[in-house]
């Protein structure tokens, strides 16, 4: 299902504890591109994605959201839902949609590998590559 341009341009956000990763679309929803990796111990990332969304003239956040295998919500959803509730507060003007994120900082790390990257030591990068998944997921693509 491809996404209307005037959802465009989006944030894809993979929410971590330690770190959240962050990815763009372009203006007409064609492309997902990393945009950073906001560590949570030296950066608010509410504050953050507030500006990267301001700045960026931002339409739409998509935020990833961990269910279980079976589809159901654990702990780690509930972290996700009150993340989400403080970006509502933040940015109360931009719709937030969630897209399930089963599986994608795996995905993120094979393609990573197959590149030639060393995952274990790329960490900030597999969360921004998995908020591209997201992005990529919520467009259809």
């Amino acid at each position: 299902m491809k996404t209307p341009s005037t959802t465009h341009p989006a944030l894809g956000i993979d929410h971590g504890e330690a770190r959240v990763g962050i990815a763009a679309t372009d203006a007409g929803g064609i492309l997902a591109y990393p945009v950073e990796t906001i560590e949570c111990a030296v950066q608010d990332p509410v504050a953050r994605i507030g500006e990267l969304a301001e700045r960026g003239g931002i339409h739409t956040l998509v935020l990833g959201m961990p269910f279980r295998m079976d589809g159901s919500e654990g702990t780690a959803a509930a972290k996700v839902r009150a993340f989400a509730a403080l970006l509502r507060q933040r940015l109360p003007n931009i719709p937030l949609v969630f897209v399930d994120e089963t599986l994608t900082t795996s995905s993120a790390a094979d393609k990573l590998r197959q590149a030639g990257r060393k995952t274990h030591r790329h960490k900030p990068i597999i969360d921004q590559a998995a908020a591209v998944e997201i992005l990529n997921h919520w467009m259809g693509c």
